[in-house]
């Protein structure tokens, strides 16, 4: 028999449209994906290499850099979580912390409690640092992009079949990501997804 969430119980799994990202809560008019997402990696934009030169020259340009590639590293460990069981997969804490580490942990055991998996892969496209501020004592970057989870698969841990998910959600949408620099490194401590398609 075919699992089916209230939309009580929808928000808890989708942590009331924040970082699982299940859902945003506005219309796309976008089908759920009828077939299972590949093995292969998301097609996820990574930040490119900066020269010895340009650390120099732009010591900004490199914090960007470094914050976005954290970001992203960041979204393959959230997908590692949420496709486990057990709910200790993935080295979050090397990529996030404060209330995005608390975020994707409690959607994990969210999950784990109502027995769903989500499987497949998320995509992070054109992630751009809209703002680096890095003479604070904390540095910071602030990151705008599109996350993608079009190829996520919501699934009943038991049965392995599919979840009924509400129609009216987006499937892309913009997502605001605050990046910081602790003394271990760089580290995503928030993650806004907003009401607004991309």
């Amino acid at each position: 028999m075919k699992r089916t969430l209230n939309p009580n119980q929808w928000q808890k799994i989708a942590m009331a449209c924040a970082t699982a990202a299940l859902a945003v809560g506005c219309t796309n008019n976008e089908p759920a994906p009828s077939k299972p997402a590949d093995t292969t990696p998301a097609a996820t934009t990574t930040a490119p290499e900066p020269t010895p030169s340009e650390t120099l020259a732009d010591p900004a340009g490199t914090a960007k850099n470094e914050a976005i590639s954290t970001y992203l590293s960041h979204w393959k460990e959230v997908e590692k979580r949420y496709a486990d069981r057990t709910g200790k997969a993935g080295d979050l804490r090397k990529y996030a912390a404060a209330a995005a580490l608390s975020q994707v942990e409690q959607d994990s055991k969210s999950m784990r409690e109502k027995k769903v998996l989500i499987l497949g892969t998320v995509a992070v496209t054109n992630p751009v640092a809209v703002s680096a501020d890095i003479n604070r004592k904390v540095p910071n970057v602030l990151i705008s992009s599109c996350l993608d989870i079009s190829r996520w698969r919501v699934l009943d841990a038991d049965t392995q079949k599919p979840v009924d998910l509400p129609k009216e959600r987006l499937l892309r949408y913009v997502m605001k990501t605050t990046v910081e620099k602790w003394p271990e490194g760089w580290r995503v401590i928030r993650d806004e997804p907003q009401d607004k398609k991309c």
